[in-house]
């Protein structure tokens, strides 16, 4: 059963198999050749899946951390079959994955943080703005009162691209003109918000990693200037990541972490790749919660991220 319940219904579960569903025939397609024609797990069948899993851009470190729990298995249980081996993969795979705050599951925010503010940041090309304008359509939907920053004024087309957004979605959008200082809109944003009694702020920041330096001075301005106004904001950074980039996601997940609190991801594109697996990957060695995935170009297509269904849909070869 889905620990989000209602919020993760039949509708989202089929979207979720379709958007996973080039991971999922790579995915199989390397562990079923592991498992033709075995009887038992054995150490050859061991090497055989280490190979899958990174073959399926699960990742070194988080293949050896998988191999490691399901040779500990096949110690205390002595005999284990092939047959066995797809459910204990789910187990294991799903331990790895860290779940996000009670608190923060859904599209209603905490009662007692009001503007719950999101400072979403993540290199150009990934997906950042679109996912921006999809939570504020779900947050929207769910009966909050949104609205947006457009603090990346760096880039003309992310401005106009989020704005457009803010119109497609209905909801109020701060902005001002390209290069003007992006912490000076923050704080419009935060003003604005507080003034119109706002559930949820939601500002996009510049995706520039090349200058590391001068990106963590810039987020460490936006932060002080919200903070003039609401002390305890930003409740959550959020890393957008290009999940068909594989590797090359937790790279920049490690790099972003370098110069910032991140506390929460969203992986998107995951529809147009077999690279899936990356997600267990940064989810594992970021220790980060995976919040949101992005499974299609339909403003319904991100979803909220249920580590339980995530891996069944993973592992269903039927649907």
């Amino acid at each position: 059963m889905s620990f989000l319940g209602k919020l993760f219904g039949k509708k989202e579960k089929e979207t979720l198999d379709q958007g996973l569903e080039k991971t999922k025939q790579g995915f199989f397609e390397r562990i079923s050749k592991v498992i033709i024609g075995k009887t038992s797990v054995d150490d050859e069948v061991l090497d055989q899946l280490e190979e899958a899993l990174i073959g399926a851009d699960v990742g070194v470190d988080t293949t050896l951390a998988i191999i490691e729990q399901i040779q500990e298995r096949v110690k205390k249980d002595k005999y284990l079959s092939t047959s066995e081996l797809n459910h204990i993969l789910q187990e294991e795979i799903a331990k790895l994955l860290v779940d996000a705050p009670v608190d923060q599951m859904g599209f209603v925010p905490p009662a007692n943080k009001k503007p719950y503010v999101i400072l979403v940041v993540g290199v150009n090309g990934v997906g950042k703005t679109t996912t921006i304008g999809k939570l504020a359509h779900h947050y929207k939907v769910a009966g909050n009162e949104v609205i947006l920053g457009a603090a990346d004024t760096f880039r003309a087309a992310a401005v106009d691209q989020l704005t457009i957004w803010s119109e497609r979605v209905g909801v109020n959008i701060v902005k001002q003109n390209m290069g003007s200082d992006p912490s000076a809109v923050a704080f419009d944003t935060i003003q604005s918000a507080i003034a119109k009694n706002a559930d949820i702020v939601l500002i996009d920041t510049a995706g520039r990693l090349h200058n590391k330096a001068h990106l963590m001075d810039e987020l460490n301005k936006i932060k002080r200037v919200i903070q003039k106004q609401l002390p305890d904001a930003p409740h959550e950074v959020l890393l957008v990541l290009d999940g068909s980039t594989g590797q090359n996601a937790l790279e920049q997940a490690k790099q972003f972490m370098a110069v910032t609190n991140v506390n929460a991801l969203a992986i998107t594109k995951l529809d147009g790749t077999a690279k899936g697996g990356v997600v267990l990957a940064i989810a594992h060695q970021c220790k980060i919660p995976v919040k949101y995935i992005g499974v299609g170009e339909q403003i319904n297509d991100l979803l909220l991220f249920d580590k339980t269904e995530f891996v069944d849909s993973l592992f269903s070869l039927h649907k």
